[in-house]
């Protein structure tokens, strides 16, 4: 193999690094033309670090909060390599800096049908439901849910205690990330004006 055709390779997989926090799954270096036999000899030259089965950080990208965002995004792929997961209720309170809260796990909503053989990680808990497209937004490799979704789901959730609750919605209010039209759209206005 040509310098021509490595330099091709490893910008490909830089490209689609750089667009999620300087990680990529197995089948995304593969598609940038690198041979899956070769994968754990880029482990062990130290290009390459396992951030969990079939999911690697280039070493050259620094570690970022947001990066273990992208890494359980990618866990969530389907077989065409498209996400399914969104991060939502605590975990999106956090991203969106709406709260004090610091949750243990990550929180994210799959879709009903979702399924994986392996054991779900630790890490995650999962809430199954359908989300829109307008219900979510794009991160660093990941999708978070929207302001006003997020709120909505925490408080039918019933998990989060009411001085948190508190905090999201006075923060979230003086920040103007809760248009009013979405607040009605969700039928939870009344519950928003009780903790503002």
């Amino acid at each position: 193999m040509g310098y021509a055709t490595r330099r091709k390779q490893h910008t490909a997989l830089y490209e689609i690094a750089c667009e999620q926090s300087g990680v990529f799954t197995a089948k995304q270096a593969v598609e940038a033309g690198f041979d899956a036999r070769n994968h754990p000899y880029h482990v062990k030259a130290g290009y390459w670090e396992k951030a969990h089965r079939g999911i690697y950080r280039l070493v050259q990208f620094p570690i970022e909060p947001s990066m273990q965002y992208a890494v359980w995004s990618l866990w969530s792929c389907n077989r065409e390599g498209k996400l399914q997961g969104v991060y939502s209720h605590e975990t999106a309170l956090n991203i969106y800096d709406l709260s004090d809260l610091d949750p243990p796990k990550l929180h994210m909503t799959v879709p009903p049908s979702f399924r994986r053989g392996a054991a779900i990680p630790e890490v995650l808990v999962l809430h199954r439901g359908t989300l829109r497209s307008e219900e979510w937004r794009e991160g660093a490799g990941y999708r978070v849910t929207t302001p006003v979704r997020t709120l909505s789901d925490v408080l039918s959730s019933d998990t989060v205690s009411e001085e948190f609750i508190y905090q999201m919605v006075r923060e979230g209010l003086s920040r103007g990330m809760y248009p009013k039209h979405e607040l009605a759209r969700y039928g939870i206005t009344k519950q928003v004006r009780r903790y503002s």
